[in-house]
């Protein structure tokens, strides 16, 4: 569901669910972020989220194990660490069995990297395959990450490159590079873990995860909710091989289009950005990586702590007063 069907159907729910009337609950629909926080005690509190899908790639093992990483990649967006996770399944009666169970055991692999334990689910008979997880994880109350902390004065930090959406689209249409698809499968299989974990060793200002909304539309969301202005670099941001030249021959999967009607109110592109490279910064994500806002003084320990960890990042951009997203070319 596009982001501005999905505002207007959770609109009514809100009222329902009044936040005077439910203290606990630190994030939910009233102010809306990558998943749900519900304090239990003055140490701990809980995230909740879920999140699943159709294939998108063929192997079943693949598909399983990136549907697991992008439903617990909004526990660390939050902050959090994943607890225990249930399947959410939908699979055609007529599939066979072995497909199935490659597909779940991807996802429960992925769990157990986590550190996390799975612990059943859900399934049903459908005949277009789906597949996620409903995800627990747990966090310290006053640990929470959300999308309205970052400050003017911060950098902005990404933790993967750009370009699954449009590889996978094109992987449809059999027309993806082989080597290609390979990269956009690693890098939808690797865990935001250890890259939240190096932000907040840093006391990363805001965090969210690049997936559905596209850059643009996440980073709108920051700028929105933090009450400043996001300015990205063109010429800093990564993309997987083969994104620009898929975008180059106009490749785009339909979301590419709601996307920018949603969020190109608050979009501003300088004068040099091609139309094809706006649309790519529009395109849907699966399991992309974590967009931060971290203190500029702070980018020195950001550095090394991401080249001990080995795990690759980008600084793309800062964070100034006003509202809305720029691009610069």
């Amino acid at each position: 569901m596009g982001p501005e069907a999905l505002a207007q159907v959770l609109r009514p729910l809100r009222a329902l669910f009044p936040a005077e009337q439910h203290p606990e609950l630190l994030v939910g629909l009233v102010v809306s972020d990558d998943a749900a926080v519900y304090k239990l005690t003055d140490d701990i509190a809980v995230v909740q989220t879920l999140d699943f899908f159709p294939p998108v790639v063929d192997d079943p093992y693949d598909y399983g194990a990136i549907a697991a990483a992008n439903a617990m990649s909004d526990v660390y967006a939050m902050g959090g660490e994943v607890v225990l996770a249930l399947n959410i399944s939908a699979f055609p009666a007529n599939l066979p069995l072995e497909i199935t169970s490659e597909i779940l055991r991807g996802g429960a692999e992925k769990v157990a990297e986590a550190g996390g334990v799975l612990a059943g689910g859900h399934t049903i008979d459908d005949e277009e395959p789906k597949y996620g997880l409903s995800v627990m994880g747990i966090v310290h109350p006053d640990q929470v990450w959300t999308k309205a902390g970052a400050q003017a004065g911060d950098v902005l930090v990404l933790t993967k490159p750009l370009g699954v959406g449009i590889i996978t689209t094109v992987l449809k249409a059999d027309l993806a590079a082989p080597e290609h698809i390979a990269a956009a499968i690693n890098s939808m299989k690797m865990l935001n873990r250890q890259a939240a974990r190096i932000l907040k060793g840093v006391g990363a200002h805001a965090v969210t995860d690049v997936t559905g909304f596209a850059l643009l539309g996440h980073g709108y969301e920051v700028a929105e909710k933090s009450g400043v202005r996001l300015r990205f670099d063109l010429g800093r941001i990564p993309f997987l091989e083969g994104a620009r030249e898929y975008a180059d021959m106009w490749l785009f999967p339909g979301g590419t289009c709601d996307n920018e009607r949603a969020y190109q109110h608050g979009v501003a592109f300088a004068p040099g950005v091609d139309e094809e490279i706006q649309q790519l910064l529009y395109t849907p994500e699966t399991s992309g990586g974590l967009l931060a806002a971290v203190p500029a003084d702070r980018l020195e320990a950001l550095a090394a702590g991401f080249d001990e960890a080995g795990h690759p990042y980008w600084v793309i951009g800062d964070v100034v007063e006003g509202k809305g997203v720029e691009v610069l070319a």
